[in-house]
């Protein structure tokens, strides 16, 4: 969901030296004809081949999520209060301040969200430091691969 946190924490997993990508950079996304964004699903899905056996972060909401074959989904979340809250005070990207669109990310928070935790490996919650949120993704990341081999 817009201002989980999803960029701030791809800034800090790329600081720490790991391959990390936002869908709102480098040609990921865009606008679809109702106005709304969406994935290149056709950049993602290389990308995603590309980095097939290495660890890689990609940070990002859209429908074509589901049919991407990712490894392992984590949904970042935080509660509705936090997440108004950074909408309204957010700076740069003006996404979600008016009231139109905070409805929108609202009404996804309500419908989609509960979407995404069904699919998701892992829910971490954001409303720590966004160091603690790393260590935490990386921390589930190791248990979740362990798992998996």
């Amino acid at each position: 969901m817009s201002r989980t946190g999803k960029s701030a924490l791809v800034h800090e997993l790329r600081r720490r030296g790991y391959t990390a990508y936002d869908a709102d950079e480098n040609g990921f996304s865009e606008p679809r004809a109702d106005g709304r964004w969406g994935w290149r699903a056709d950049r993602v899905a290389g990308l995603l081949a590309r980095a097939s056996g290495g660890l890689a972060f990609f940070a990002g909401c859209s429908e074509e999520q589901a049919e991407l074959p990712f490894d392992l989904r984590v949904l970042l979340t935080v509660p509705r209060p936090v997440l108004v809250e950074r909408l309204r005070t957010r700076g740069g990207n003006s996404y979600g301040r008016g009231d139109a669109e905070l409805s929108q990310v609202l009404t996804d928070l309500d419908e989609v969200e509960p979407l995404l935790r069904r699919s998701a490996h892992a829910v971490l919650t954001t409303t720590a430091p966004t160091a603690e949120v790393a260590d935490a993704l990386l921390g589930r990341v190791a248990e979740l691969r362990r798992a998996t081999t």
